[in-house]
C-alpha cells in the first residue's frame, strides 16, 4: 500500500510538471512613463467632503433596531435582537421555551453565587450576582 501511494505521488508531481513546463512565461504588464497623463490643477480646489451629521443618542438606538434602513421598525426587527437570547435559553431547540428552561438560568446563577451551599444567599453571595458594571465611555474632550 505504502509503495502505490508513492507512485501516484510521484505521477501527480510528473504531470503537474509537464503542464507547468507548457505554460507560456509571465509578462510584466508596465506602461511606459511617457503614456501616464499628468495635468497641473493650478488653483483648481475639489469639492469639500461630506460632513458626518452629529445623531442624538436617541436616533442611534432607533437605527440599532432598523435593520433595512428604511425609516421605520418592523415587528421582526424589533425582536430580532431578542432571538439570541432566546435560543440560548431554548435547550431543546424547539422554539418553545418552558418554565423549567427560562428558570434554568436563574437556577445556575443561584448555585454559582452560592457558594458555602446551604440554599441561602449571604448579602456578599448575593452580590456575586449582580452584572458587571459597565466601562464609563472616556471623556472626548
Amino acid at each position: 500500500m505504502p509503495l502505490a501511494m508513492v507512485g501516484l505521488g510521484l505521477f501527480w508531481m510528473q504531470g503537474r510538471a509537464e503542464v507547468e513546463a507548457g505554460a507560456p512565461p509571465p509578462q510584466a504588464a508596465q506602461a511606459p512613463p511617457a503614456l501616464v497623463p499628468s495635468a497641473d490643477p493650478g488653483d483648481a480646489t475639489g469639492p469639500a467632503p461630506p460632513e458626518a451629521t452629529a445623531l442624538s443618542r436617541e436616533q442611534r438606538r432607533f437605527f440599532r433596531y432598523d435593520r433595512d434602513r428604511d425609516g421605520r421598525i418592523s415587528r421582526n426587527e424589533m425582536l430580532s435582537t431578542r432571538s439570541e437570547g432566546f435560543r440560548a435559553l431554548d435547550k431543546d431547540g424547539n422554539n418553545l421555551l418552558t418554565f423549567e428552561e427560562w428558570a434554568v438560568a436563574t437556577v445556575d446563577k443561584f448555585a454559582q453565587a452560592d457558594q458555602d451551599a446551604d440554599q441561602y444567599l449571604t448579602p456578599d453571595e448575593f452580590r456575586r450576582t449582580a452584572p458587571p458594571p459597565k466601562p464609563r465611555a472616556k471623556c472626548k474632550c
